[in-house]
């Protein structure tokens, strides 16, 4: 029986990106990113779909702007968050700052790409997503797995992360998906290829394919 989605209020969403548990936190989700293999992933299946990636590749929450910052080779690239576009980001790379859903009908490309962000939005939200979706030929998405042993990986990084990401980490599980929820919140219908992998790392990976 898989835990309740349960979606929680993140401390380092109400904090300025020069604060210093922000800062030390987006260290830590670099750090994340690396023990979990979700930027490796996530390159790997862009090199794939070179041809959507010509068309343009978004990502959603882009934060750091590091991942996004390598697959601009592979086509145009931009980026959506709240924060101020990183300065480590060329001007290949396009950076849209605000709300997401007021910018909502512009988003289109070839490749959408979300890397630990959908766990942030409600059910009526990621419905809303699914249908910016299908403005695209790729979807790319890596969430936490929201399971006890998921949990229990997190604990045990919990001794060498700042105190945000001691709240947060555990927060952003207890808010991620099992097998076949992503796709369906998302109304991914026969139009799409749908794979998925739960990995022992914590992660749980969506790759979908227009058919």
């Amino acid at each position: 029986m898989p835990m309740e989605r349960v979606i929680e209020p993140e401390i380092i969403d109400g904090m300025a990106p020069d604060h210093p548990m922000a800062i030390r936190s987006r260290r830590d989700l670099r750090m994340i990113n690396f023990i979990m293999g979700n930027e490796r992933w996530i390159r790997g299946c862009v090199k794939k779909h070179r041809a959507s990636a010509a068309k343009g590749i978004v990502e959603l929450g882009a934060g750091g702007g590091e991942l996004l910052g390598t697959l601009a080779s592979y086509g145009p690239s931009t980026g959506y968050d709240l924060v101020p576009k990183p300065e480590h980001l060329g001007e290949e790379v396009s950076w849209k700052q605000g709300d997401l859903w007021a910018r909502e009908a512009e988003i289109s490309g070839g490749i959408l790409v979300a890397n630990l962000f959908l766990h942030h939005l409600q059910a009526e939200e990621l419905g809303r997503l699914g249908d910016m979706a299908k403005r695209f030929d790729v979807l790319i998405f890596v969430e936490p797995l929201r399971t006890k042993d998921a949990e229990w990986m997190g604990e045990r990084l919990l001794p060498i992360v700042g105190e945000a990401t001691k709240h947060d980490m555990m927060v952003s599980i207890r808010a991620g998906f099992v097998a076949g929820e992503l796709p369906e919140l998302l109304g991914l219908g026969s139009e799409w290829k749908v794979s998925e992998r739960s990995t022992w790392r914590g992660g749980h990976r969506v790759l979908a394919l227009r058919a």
